[in-house]
């Protein structure tokens, strides 16, 4: 009855909270607190909230009790079946104002309408982070922290967040539970399935305010909106002067100082100080293509060459050079490029004076002094120093030849071949 009556007789002593139960009450006031009450006895999971540890407890043992009427998807939470059986109804009540896109849940709009305003409302107490994301901030705050409390009972794998340890089972289990309702294509992420569905009905929801490019996933026009600014690299190496605009590249710097490289394949030897590296290595074993494009046959081991690909497609080039007005799809074409008016040369021998502009002619170098070829074919024992030239060494055993001319039905095992083949129509053309 007191949800119908409203009366909140339950009050908090420290802020304006009230509340119809007891027990609500007790949970709130452990935000004021900090006290962690309940305390998983499997993993050490410790959550201030009784609630929150009984749907963490079933992260052991896989009980998912609320089942999907009209799929196989199962859920640990009434709230997240409720979420999943909107894919079925297709239902999106909530629009933007600005853009038109629509929403299925309220809480997303309010998040999308950020990237028209730019508010970031959630503060890092420690430093001068600021985010759109509660989430994000959350992953932020653990880098000061350095908790870790969610733990994998099958190989000890420790994350500060709760998504990355239900991303890091699938590895266990090979469940791709996201599947695409118009085609064959499965993920294992939330986030996986939203950007292959944004790439195939080519929906671009997310705006740059400066320059009005558009972009189907947020991160990208993230990256894109850097191009505008001024230049800050707040991720900074303690042992030297390098600094980058993102973590990730300053997690690969970092190798460079220790040497260490802890990820090994167990085909053929290769290290890497990144795991994320090890993995895209041993497609090339594998031959597997997850990165697929809707609208054309084209299927890549990399998400990098997919999004280039997809420009030959849209024509869209937002990297421009300001000395020479070069543009280009993908950022790391124009940081090369800018390397022809610097004259800069990154990428130094061990052994000799040599340097390069590339980092892969430098490794091409080495092989010189080292002799190394630990790229290995299966079919006739061919060696070679790069994954690259292994791959188009593999396409004349299997026959394959993905790149395709758009002007006749000439086909190449690697675009250097296409490119040259390309010449014989611009020749054409001017005679």
């Amino acid at each position: 009855m007191e949800t119908h009556t409203g009366d909140k007789q339950y009050k908090c002593a420290e802020c304006n909270f009230t509340t119809v139960r007891k027990e609500a009450l007790k949970d709130h006031l452990t935000r004021h607190t900090g006290e962690k009450l309940f305390r998983c006895e499997t993993c050490g999971f410790r959550s201030a909230y009784k609630q929150s540890l009984s749907q963490h407890m079933i992260r052991h043992t896989g009980d998912k009790p609320h089942k999907c009427d009209q799929c196989e998807y199962s859920a640990t939470t009434k709230y997240c079946l409720k979420r999943h059986t909107v894919k079925h109804t297709g239902e999106k009540p909530y629009m933007c104002r600005e853009c038109g896109f629509r929403l299925a849940y309220r809480s997303n709009l309010s998040k999308h309408m950020r990237t028209h305003t730019g508010e970031k409302p959630y503060k890092c107490t420690e430093c001068d982070f600021k985010t759109s994301l509660k989430d994000s901030l959350r992953r932020h705050t653990a880098r000061h922290t350095g908790e870790k409390p969610y733990m994998c009972d099958k190989c000890g794998y420790r994350t500060a967040h709760k998504s990355s340890l239900s991303y890091h089972m699938t590895r266990h289990t090979g469940e791709k539970p996201y599947k695409c309702d118009q085609c064959d294509f499965k993920t294992n992420t939330r986030d996986g399935l939203r950007r292959h569905k944004a790439r195939h009905i080519g929906k671009k929801p997310y705006m740059c305010g400066q320059c009005g490019y558009r972009a189907a996933e947020k991160n990208i026009l993230s990256k894109h909106i850097k191009t505008h600014d001024t230049g800050e690299k707040r991720y900074k190496c303690a042992l030297c002067e390098y600094s980058s605009a993102y973590n990730r590249n300053l997690v690969s710097h970092m190798a460079k100082h220790t040497s260490e490289k802890p990820y090994m394949c167990g085909e053929c030897g290769y290290r890497t100080a990144i795991k994320y590296n090890l993995a895209k290595h041993m497609r090339t074993h594998t031959g597997e293509k997850p990165y697929k494009y809707s609208l054309c046959d084209y299927s890549s081991t990399r998400k990098g060459k997919l999004d280039i690909h997809m420009t030959n497609h849209t024509g869209e080039k937002p990297y421009m050079c300001d000395e020479c007005g070069f543009k280009t799809a993908d950022k790391h074409y124009l940081t090369v490029h800018m390397r022809t008016h610097t004259g800069e040369k990154p990428y130094n021998c061990s052994f000799c004076e040599y340097s390069s502009v590339f980092k892969q002619s430098l490794v091409r170098h080495i092989t010189n002094h080292t002799g190394e070829t630990p790229f290995l074919c299966e079919e006739c024992g061919f060696g070679t120093a790069s994954t690259s030239s292994l791959v188009r060494h593999i396409r004349k055993h299997t026959g394959e030849k993905p790149f395709k001319c758009d002007q006749c039905d000439f086909t190449a095992v690697d675009t250097r071949s296409l490119k040259r083949h390309k010449v014989k129509h611009s020749i054409n053309k001017c005679m």
